[in-house]
């Protein structure tokens, strides 16, 4: 016997646990507050724990033929000196397999053309959603992907939990420029980042204290290694997105609420994205709901909550804990003590 679910968020957290629930023959329907699938481009970085998640949700190969792969990276210092090694190389050892980096439309795309091939799934844009307790009503499941401001999370588990705010402003964006040089370059209370996404370009993504124009952030990044300075300078500011570094806090005590209701991705567990986990964290989320699901059926729905609950709760927020850490690592203001013990590390 399969129920009715409602997925409250068209994210990749959203998309996925859609795709899940209806492989378990679910009947699926998706709400989402925005007009349309928001496609702002950036990379996303998929570890191999995740990219299995993908395979059992039944687009892995679909993602490989997108995605590429990132296997070696640098932390540097402001003149381009290198600090330390990203652990990618271990990674892929440990996993047999690469970290992965795709572009944020092309991984929506990817679980949107699934969702349309396995049919029978209604999504619907531009509904804001305020009444949870009727939603809950009229389904067997509803399922908050809605986000850091996520309006389940609010309405079925309090205010307690929140959005708050790191004291740092993130930029991100995509270049129309190649380099080789990828990985992280620190600094006094900022740092900039560059990966691959696809031949020709470079995602990129920078933090600082605060920034409120294009200008102010290339002042920032003034002198550094290149191609640094030449990326901030020959892109397009119009096509760069600015939003202020958050992360929910304090840490929910649950994911799942009165055997109908779970979140998954950001509504969850919002993280800062200094480990690059919040893509990897709201896959691995709504492949392991769905899959209690799916192993417990809709009679036995508190089961598979509490069994999703009790998989994921303390791993996704070991890895929002640690990203948080990590942030006030990278942003340090004195960085003498910081840079001494990367060198400890593996160049």
């Amino acid at each position: 016997m399969a129920g009715s679910a409602l997925v409250v968020g068209a994210g990749v957290g959203g998309l996925a646990t859609a795709i899940g629930l209806r492989r378990a023959g679910w009947q699926v329907s998706i709400l989402e507050r925005r007009t349309e699938v928001e496609r702002y481009g950036t990379a996303f970085g998929i570890h191999p724990t995740a990219q299995t998640a993908l395979d059992r949700l039944g687009v892995g190969e679909t993602f490989l033929a997108r995605a590429v792969p990132y296997r070696t990276a640098r932390i540097r210092t402001p003149e381009g000196k290198a600090l330390a090694g990203l652990p990618l190389e271990r990674i892929e050892r440990k996993a047999g397999r690469p970290e992965m980096l795709i572009s944020r439309p092309y991984l929506l795309d990817i679980l949107l053309a699934e969702l349309d091939a396995l049919g029978d799934v209604t999504v619907s844009f531009g509904r804001q959603v305020t009444d949870i307790d009727a939603l809950v009503a009229e389904h067997d499941l509803v399922v908050g992907a809605d986000g850091i401001r996520s309006v389940v999370r609010a309405a079925r588990f309090g205010a307690r939990s929140a959005p708050r705010g790191v004291g740092t402003v993130a930029w991100i964006g995509i270049a129309d420029i190649e380099t080789h040089v990828h990985g992280e370059t620190w600094g006094k209370g900022r740092f900039f980042g560059m990966t691959p996404v696809e031949p020709g370009r470079t995602n990129w993504y920078a933090t600082v204290p605060e920034a409120a124009t294009a200008d102010e952030l290339r002042e920032y990044f003034t002198g550094w290694h290149d191609p640094i300075p030449r990326i901030l300078a020959e892109t397009d500011p119009s096509t760069w997105i600015r939003y202020e570094m958050r992360h929910l806090y304090p840490a929910l005590p649950t994911f799942v609420d009165q055997e109908k209701v779970a979140l998954v991705g950001d509504a969850a567990h919002a993280m800062t994205p200094n480990l690059g986990q919040g893509a990897c964290t709201a896959i691995l989320d709504a492949e392991a709901l769905t899959r209690a699901i799916a192993a417990y059926g809709v009679t036995r729905l508190g089961s598979a909550l509490r069994a999703y609950d009790a998989e994921r709760r303390r791993s996704a927020q070991r890895v929002a804990f640690g990203s948080r850490t990590l942030h006030r690592f990278m942003a340090a203001r004195r960085t003498w003590l910081r840079d001494s013990l990367l060198r400890l590390l593996p160049a």
